[in-house]
């Protein structure tokens, strides 16, 4: 029995610097993985290395801790889909810091949570988690994985179940 304990919202803001997959443009897509859910965001036609936007959303309604939750995928039409990259993101300091707090409309804006820059990690700079106009939100910035280049910007928003 999986016990429901929020929703978590996903957002691609953006992607830059991403690798070449075709000859001189790629069609990136990325993949969310949180558990056994998987999201797959919307594929944007000739994408050049220079700045990409997904607008796609994933909503989870369980516990996680590190998970694989952003792949990025080049599409191709006649073979197999190539892989851009990868990252993981800890969600634990945005679930804890969401849940210590309670009811975030309680409280005006503030920092309520900090996931660190390490070796260990993906992260291209600290990330805060914060209380913004009621809500719990988290902004990332990740180096893709396995891969020569490519960064992503990841929003997060938690909605606490247990409110």
């Amino acid at each position: 029995m999986v016990e429901f304990i929020g929703l978590l919202k996903v957002k691609v803001a953006k992607g830059t610097n991403l690798a070449v997959r075709d000859m001189l443009s790629s069609d990136p897509y990325v993949i969310l993985n949180l558990g056994k859910q998987v999201g797959k965001g919307k594929m944007t036609k000739n994408l050049s290395r220079e700045r990409w936007r997904e607008h796609c959303k994933s909503l989870t309604k369980t516990l996680f801790t590190v998970q694989k939750l952003q792949q990025v995928f080049d599409y191709d039409t006649f073979s197999a889909d190539d892989i851009m990259g990868e990252a993981e993101i800890d969600l634990q300091p945005l679930i804890n810091s969401a849940m210590a707090y309670g009811d975030p409309e309680m409280f005006g804006n503030m920092q309520i949570g900090k996931w660190l820059k390490s070796a260990d990690n993906a992260l291209i700079e600290d990330s805060t988690v914060n209380i913004v106009d009621g809500k719990v939100k988290q902004q990332v910035f990740l180096k893709l994985q396995n891969v020569e280049s490519g960064e992503l910007e990841v929003e997060l928003e938690w909605l606490s179940l247990e409110q």
